[in-house]
């Protein structure tokens, strides 16, 4: 077994999950043995006497606690067993997973950062789940959803409730201006530019983000014209940054200094920097989530909120909406769980439909079915988020990938150094190419 000390959960993966609410519910659909793992047998429900352990990550609320209480008596009453709920503080995961990882006392089931999914299968934390989502209502879950979860044709989280970005604009802005919200990359542009005109060369437009989450716009815009970062040939990573689908989505995003958009001399900002800017009204339109609304309205001392802002989803290049980083909460049963049937059926009933919809529903996320994400398209505030989602996609599945995405910061360098007239693009997309495959197949 490998055991590694890592990095707490990314900040957007932790934003998620503090606006999260639990969820409750039961499963009625049938398929493999561990979907029907709950079902009361003749003389009695199956696990009866037996108990498991649930982490749930961050901490508790009154509201929280309901839901989880609810979702655990539904679950006592068709399996017969019982559920002992623990509550992880964020501070305390990285210090809870690694110790469990290394033998200690660990749960049954856990929720998880879907990020963080290949790093802890690469330490054979997580098992194996691959026949949960073969069949019942798990079936249905669209197989994009489905990228940071799967590792070498095999399942080891199932989303629980997700997340998505859009384009964060000045409503207020835009109505003095008279600009409509853009429906096309060209209006983006438009509107980048008559904002510029109007309120000065120190804004930005349309911001470029350059530092530890670049890739989440970068992405975007190279997933929108059918590029990739890395796919896996039989067991090794061959890079794809070179391809001319993804140096399409990467000349629109360097694009955004060299066009004049945004400005060269803030290339490293971060989504932290340009929400900081955002609210000292610098910067016009961004990619983000609606995490960044109490900050934003902090950081202006509350001059900035409610019907000054507003979100669109982020146009394609190439038409239609762009794809949006799939980010989100899972739920997964813990490689020393003692009994995987059990913990197997928890998370069956916990994803499915029902309980799946009102985790979602109810903690302000994005639900993984498309029924219930069609829903959304009618409302006003879940719109944009909803249209991107769904095409959601994500990096590659690999536990090295944070390093070259956050740590390496290959593809930041790479834009940085075109931007600047240190290298041509061809060149800079050959030694990033470079990069990511040694970083993977490490």
């Amino acid at each position: 077994m490998k055991f590694a000390r890592i990095a707490t959960t990314t900040a957007a993966t932790a934003a998620l999950a503090l606006g999260l609410a639990a969820c409750s519910g039961s499963d009625s659909s049938d398929g493999a043995a561990t979907s029907g793992a709950s079902a009361p047998a003749a003389s009695g429900p199956k696990f009866a006497g037996q108990t498991l352990t649930m982490w749930r990550l961050g901490d508790s609320n009154p509201a929280a606690q309901k839901y989880m209480d609810e979702l655990n008596a539904a679950f006592e009453k068709e399996s017969g067993a019982k559920v002992n709920l623990e509550w992880i503080p964020w501070p305390q995961v990285n210090d809870k997973f690694t110790a469990a990882a290394a033998g200690g006392a660990g749960p049954d089931v856990t929720e998880i950062g879907n990020d963080q999914v290949p790093l802890w299968q690469s330490q054979e934390a997580l098992s194996p789940i691959t026949e949960l989502v073969q069949s019942g209502d798990q079936a249905e879950i669209p197989k994009n959803l489905l990228g940071l979860e799967t590792i070498d044709g095999d399942v080891y989280a199932v989303p629980w409730g997700a997340g998505s970005r859009a384009v964060l604009y000045r409503k207020d802005w835009f109505k003095d201006l008279g600009i409509e919200v853009p429906k096309t990359w060209d209006e983006v542009v438009a509107a980048a530019k008559k904002i510029q005109e109007k309120k000065g060369k120190d804004v930005d437009g349309f911001a470029f983000n350059g530092g530890s989450d670049a890739n989440h716009l970068l992405a975007a815009f190279a997933w929108s014209e059918g590029g990739e970062y890395a796919v896996k040939e039989g067991d090794k990573w061959v890079g794809k940054v070179t391809d001319p689908a993804f140096k399409a989505g990467f000349a629109t995003y360097t694009g955004l200094v060299t066009d004049g958009l945004s400005s060269k001399s803030r290339l490293t900002q971060n989504t932290v920097d340009i929400r900081k800017r955002f609210a000292n009204d610098k910067v016009g339109m961004y990619l983000t989530a609606g995490w960044d609304l109490p900050g934003i309205e902090e950081d202006s001392k509350g001059k900035l909120k409610g019907d000054k802002l507003g979100f669109f989803p982020l146009p394609a290049k190439t038409g239609g909406e762009a794809p949006s980083f799939f980010g989100g909460n899972d739920i997964t049963v813990w490689g020393s769980a003692k009994n995987k049937e059990l913990a197997a059926a928890y998370v069956k009933m916990a994803t499915n439909k029902e309980w799946a919809g009102r985790y979602a529903s109810e903690g302000g996320l994005l639900p993984i079915y498309p029924e219930a994400l069609a829903k959304l398209k009618d409302d006003p505030a879940q719109a944009p988020f909803a249209a991107a989602f769904a095409k959601a996609k994500a990096f590659p599945a690999d536990s090295n990938w944070t390093e070259a995405n956050e740590t390496k910061a290959v593809l930041q360098n790479a834009a940085r150094s075109v931007i600047e007239g240190k290298a041509s693009a061809d060149d800079a997309l050959a030694k990033a190419n470079g990069e990511i495959e040694e970083i993977l197949n490490q």
